[in-house]
């Protein structure tokens, strides 16, 4: 309590002061809002029905050993499941704005911003949020150990929300007992609210793994959506052999 009064007081004299009296170095951070809804890209870049691809899921064939909650303190409800030659999961979509620093992914408009990703470039470095779509699994646990199911660092992913689809990655990897994330580039193209600190959608987003494919470079988006086109195809036509085949882009 002391301590909020304390940053009230000394909100009140900045006021009083104003921020023409603050030494540049206390200059207010100029933080760019995020997009206006109507400018979130549509996700134009898929040929394969949204319905098509919920459809051919079917009911849930569990390889979890347990359920992952969608956010801290939320019920363990979200199980991991496999149909053919694909991984599926249901859950919210968390925005992840870590890895190289942007003009929107940075310490000032992320609280829990980190400077590193999972995984990297092809030149190193690390994975840009504002730019690449990508999904993040959980680590390796008792629940469930992502490696098993052949998915690794460069896994094409179809992500389904509102009867869109957008391809990307396995980009990342966060907390071991929680599900349903995926960085700010994904949001944006599923008119999802990219905002790392308010943004994101509570349910409803879809997310499917092609089993042993793999986009290199990683960072190519274009490849993504060329392969995931191709698995996509193969999978709602029941094709789990080649859906799930090693395939690189």
């Amino acid at each position: 309590m002391c301590i909020r009064n304390t940053a009230l007081a000394l909100i009140v004299g900045s006021v009083v002061l104003g921020t023409a009296a603050l030494p540049a170095a206390a200059q207010p951070v100029k933080v760019p809002p995020p997009p206006a809804p109507g400018s979130y890209r549509a996700a134009p870049e898929t040929d394969v029905d949204a319905a098509a691809l919920l459809a051919q899921l079917g009911n849930c064939n569990q390889i979890s050993k347990g359920r992952y909650a969608t956010d801290r303190g939320r019920p363990a409800n979200i199980p991991v499941c496999e149909q053919g030659g694909a991984v599926f999961w249901k859950a919210d979509m968390d925005i992840d704005c870590d890895g190289r620093r942007t003009e929107r992914c940075n310490r000032d408009t992320d609280p829990s911003y980190l400077p590193t990703t999972s995984f990297t470039e092809s030149d190193g470095e690390y994975l840009n949020a504002e730019k690449l779509p990508f999904v993040v699994v959980p680590v390796p646990s008792r629940i469930w150990d992502y490696r098993s199911s052949g998915i690794r660092g460069g896994s094409v992913v179809a992500m389904i929300h509102d009867g869109k689809v957008v391809y990307g990655v396995v980009g990342d990897t966060g907390p071991s007992g929680i599900i349903g994330e995926a960085s700010y580039a994904a949001a944006q193209a599923l008119g999802i609210d990219p905002d790392p600190a308010t943004g994101g959608v509570s349910s409803g987003v879809t997310y499917i793994v092609f089993k042993d494919s793999k986009v290199s470079p990683i960072e190519s988006h274009a490849a993504a959506v060329e392969l995931g086109e191709e698995l996509a195809r193969r999978f709602v036509a029941g094709d789990a052999a080649g859906a799930g085949a090693a395939r690189t882009q």
